[in-house]
Formats: structure tokens, sequence, C-alpha cells
């Protein structure tokens, strides 16, 4: 049995996600109630889990702009200005702040840093501001 593998690309695929919460009204009292809405990690925001972290990953690890990334989508069909992109950005990073905040906790409760084979065994004021 002879094997051959080819390697091919599948398109991204975008796909919008429709939540329906039906509003119900009680009969004796009137009173409407509806389910909550679906948790986002962005308040009022229309861009999923995924779409951000790709989003995050492209700026911060492939070095891609969002100028850039907005041109992407663009080909792509999907209209996404450089000011939503930039908007997902930042309160993606404040929602990520107490992991920062937890990470940089845990590098400073330890007894060195480590980093580029370098090591810093004092934690000072200025050090920290630095950072």
């Amino acid at each position: 049995e002879d094997v051959t593998e080819t390697l091919e690309l599948v398109p991204r695929q975008w796909k919008v996600t429709q939540h329906v919460r039906e509003k119900l009204v009680c009969r004796a009292c009137e009173a409407i109630t509806q389910p909550p809405a679906p948790s986002h990690p962005i308040a009022r925001g229309r861009a999923g889990p995924k779409l951000l972290a790709h989003v995050l990953f492209a700026k911060y690890g492939l070095h891609l702009p969002l100028n850039r990334q907005s041109d992407v989508y663009q080909r792509e069909g999907i209209d996404l200005d450089v000011s939503t992109l930039a908007d997902w950005v930042g309160a993606a990073a404040a929602t990520l702040m107490p992991l920062v905040d937890a990470i940089r906790s845990h590098i400073f409760a330890a007894e060195r840093i480590h980093a580029d084979d370098s090591v810093l065994q004092q934690h000072t004021e200025r050090m920290i501001e630095m950072i």
C-alpha cells in the first residue's frame, strides 16, 4: 500500500452566530421575561473570542498592523474598519489586564528573573517602574 499526501489550504470561513432569545409574558401578572444575552469578551461587541484572538495574534504575534488586517478582511468580503479593530484591541487589553497582573505578580515573586540569558537579582522600585 502506497500513501501519497497532498497539503491543501482551506480558505478561511466567516460565520455569524445568531442567538435567539424568546420573550415570554406571564399570564398572571403580564410581566415580560427573557433569558439573559450570552456573554461576550467585549460588552455589546459583535466580535467572538476566536476573532478577537486572531486579531490580537495577527497584530502582536505576526506584527500585522490593523490597517493591513482591515484590508485583508475587506478582500474577503468583511467590512471591519481600522477604528473598530483598534477599539477591539483596546477592549481586549482591558479584559486581559487581570491575567497580565497575575502573570506579573508570579514573575516578580520569583527569586530571580531570567531573560535573554541575563539575570535580574534585585527588584528595585526603579526596575519595577521600567517593566
